[in-house]
């Protein structure tokens, strides 16, 4: 009962998804496409993200939503342990610099999503939570609408 409740506030979750980045994440996934990788999971997973989201003007987007470069504060509900990361496209990525790739599984779960959402997916033999405890710094917020 519990699973189910939490998968409906899930699913009632909106996110959101500037036009810019739009445009440049599904100008990546149409090039993954072109070299035969559009089965991957992870590409799947982020066009099914863009599919979801309510797309806004970048000076629309409320200020404490994650976007492409935004700089986040990420919690472990399990572990209460906190990291600092910044939202990336994959040839900018660099986890040990706090760099994190929009195709890792928790690029794409927190990307449209704002401070206080859960996130969630499957690891291993359970699921990884992690809350956005704070969003550091967004681009379109600090008016560097093309990062």
């Amino acid at each position: 009962m519990a699973a189910q409740l939490q998968e409906e506030i899930m699913a009632e979750k909106k996110i959101y998804i500037t036009e810019h980045d739009k445009e440049r994440l599904e100008a990546f996934i149409e090039h993954a496409e072109q070299f035969g990788y559009s089965h991957r999971k992870d590409i799947l997973a982020l066009a099914d993200e863009l599919e979801q989201a309510e797309i806004v003007l970048p000076e629309d987007v409320p200020p404490d939503v994650v976007t492409m470069n935004s700089k986040v504060v990420l919690c472990d509900l399990n572990t209460s342990e906190e990291k600092t990361y910044v939202l990336v496209f994959p040839k900018d990525a660099d986890i040990n610099a706090g760099a994190l790739s929009v195709l890792a599984p928790v690029g794409v779960a927190i990307l449209g999503c704002a401070r206080g959402d859960v996130v969630e997916w499957q690891v291993g033999h359970g699921k990884r939570q992690l809350r956005i405890k704070q969003v550091l710094y967004q681009p379109e917020a600090a008016g560097d609408y093309h990062l």
